[in-house]
Order: C-alpha cells, then sequence, then structure tokens
C-alpha cells in the first residue's frame, strides 16, 4: 500500500492541479463504486497463483511473467499512439467517486490528450475538463476556479508531490505504463477478455523509484518526484497483455492520507485502437492562463 499526504509543492503551479482531486475528496462528492470485477488488486497474490522466480528480483529473462511485463512498455513505445480510457476511482469516510476521462496518446512522444469527466457536485453538473499530456508538464482546460473557459492551466508535474499519478484526475498513459519496468513478484492469472479481446491477467507490484531510474528521459522527472513524495514506493498493480504482449489494461492501486482519513485511490487506463492518430498540438503561450487561481 502506497500512502502519502496529498501536499502542495513547487509553489502556484502545482496548487492549480491539486485541487482536482484533492477538494473532489474533500468535498465528499458521490460517484461511481467500482463493480466487483474492477475490484482493487490485493496486495497478496491469491493461494494458486504461481509467483515468478530466479535471477535478480525474480527476472526471467528467458520470456516468463515478469519478463512479459516489464517488456510492456517499450513494446507500447514501439506501437505508437493509441485511444485510451481512464479512471480514478476514490473512497473515503464511506463515499465513493470516480473520475472518467477518454481519448488518445503517443508513447513515443509522451504526449496525449484526454477529456476528463469530473463528479456531479450538488446540483452543479458533471463537468469536463480538457487535458494535455506532455513530458514534464500538464495543461488543463476548463479548469474552473477562475480561469477563464479559453484559457489553459499549465502544471509543472515534476514539482507535484505524486508526479501526476493521480493528482490531475486521470493517470498519464505513458507513466501508467511505464511503472511496469519495476515490475516485482509478477503472477499470472490466466487469460480472461478486455473489450473483447483475449488477454493474460497478470498480477504483482512496481516500485516507483525504480521505475523513475529505468524510466525514458521523458517520464523520469515525473516518476521521480512521485517516488519522494510517497512514503513507500511498493504499487499493486494488475496488468492485462493481448497476445503480442502489447497492454491493453492496467489498473494500479494507491492511498495517501487526506488529514485524518486515507483515501484508497484506484487508477486504471485502458488501451486500444492502437496506431489511430493523436492530436498533440499543446497550447501557444498566450492561451496559458498567468493569473490567480481561486481556491
Amino acid at each position: 500500500m502506497v500512502v502519502r499526504r496529498l501536499g502542495r509543492a513547487g509553489g502556484a503551479d502545482a496548487a492549480t492541479a491539486a485541487v482536482v482531486v484533492a477538494v473532489a475528496v474533500a468535498a465528499g462528492l458521490t460517484g461511481c463504486s467500482p463493480g466487483a470485477a474492477d475490484a482493487a488488486p490485493p496486495a497478496v497474490p491469491p493461494a494458486g497463483a504461481v509467483a515468478v522466480s530466479g535471477g535478480r528480483d525474480g527476472d526471467d529473462a528467458g520470456g516468463g511473467p515478469l519478463h512479459t511485463v516489464r517488456s510492456a512498455p517499450d513494446l507500447l513505445e514501439r506501437s505508437g499512439t493509441s485511444k485510451a480510457r481512464t479512471a480514478l476511482e476514490m473512497a473515503t469516510g464511506g463515499t465513493r467517486l470516480t473520475i472518467e476521462g477518454e481519448g488518445g496518446y503517443d508513447f513515443r512522444a509522451g504526449r496525449g490528450r484526454v477529456r476528463v469527466l469530473l463528479p456531479e457536485d450538488g446540483d452543479r453538473p458533471r463537468r469536463r475538463i480538457t487535458e494535455l499530456f506532455a513530458p514534464g508538464a500538464l495543461y488543463m482546460k476548463n479548469r474552473g476556479a477562475g480561469v477563464p473557459v479559453d484559457k489553459w492551466v499549465r502544471v509543472d508535474t515534476t514539482t507535484l508531490a505524486d508526479g501526476n499519478l493521480v493528482t490531475g484526475g486521470a493517470t498519464d498513459p505513458g507513466a501508467a505504463a511505464g511503472l511496469l519496468r519495476a515490475a516485482r513478484g509478477v503472477v499470472y492469472l490466466g487469460e480472461v477478455h478486455v473489450g473483447g479481446v483475449p488477454v493474460g491477467h497478470y498480477r504483482g507490484t512496481t516500485d516507483i523509484g525504480a521505475a523513475a531510474r529505468l524510466a525514458p528521459a521523458r517520464l523520469r522527472g515525473a516518476l521521480a518526484a512521485a517516488a519522494k513524495g510517497f512514503t513507500t514506493d511498493t504499487v499493486p498493480f494488475d496488468a492485462y497483455l493481448d497476445r503480442t504482449g502489447r497492454l491493453r489494461k492496467v489498473r494500479h492501486r494507491f492511498s495517501f492520507a487526506n488529514g485524518e482519513r486515507e483515501v484508497d485511490v484506484v487508477s486504471t487506463t485502458v488501451l486500444y485502437g492502437f496506431g489511430a492518430p493523436v492530436d498533440l498540438r499543446l497550447p501557444p503561450r498566450r492561451d496559458i492562463y498567468a493569473g490567480k487561481i481561486a481556491g
């Protein structure tokens, strides 16, 4: 379990993004409860599962489960682009909420675009925020909190205590996959289907600090920040890979301290439509908001 205190590092830039998740949790918004099939991955493998063993940290370079999972991020880079769906499921004080997103990602460039749908807030309708992922940065449009609707907010993800693994309301798909480079204790649980595609289900843990050291330069800064911001680097995951070894779905479980309460966050990323075009344009400087962020 990863437990951290949701902090604000790096001045105003870091504070702008922290509100998306921190305020949503503190406000006790209601949302969707995950079904049994989408439950958070347990920290301990189930009885009967066969763990990988042998070599450095169980490194089965011959092509077993550990090698397969660790190779998935590099295989995605060779695949190029894909469509993506994201979900952050949170539970605190008996309240559950879900933040959903949909868009696309270029794993070679480390850039993507996702439209995030926030939960209802009392009588207010659900609001969409457009998010752009780029190396070391997160851009948000329709941010609210006094930001004009036609302006973007830019956040330096290397200053965030969690490296934007949960802060922005959607985990960067490149980072979600990149965490698997440091997979440990991987077990193979059999074949299931994701989006009608047969996939192998793998379960294990990853180490954020080790993943940061193994990551390409474009992801290293944000993951290194996350490694410093968590009290432990160990993150349980479930990964689903198709028969070519390509990642189709990954789910990570995070927990952090929010005041006196512990908040569980399950981040799920689903990848499909490989090769689809992705809009990677970043906003020009004139469209980036430089004023004060309310709240």
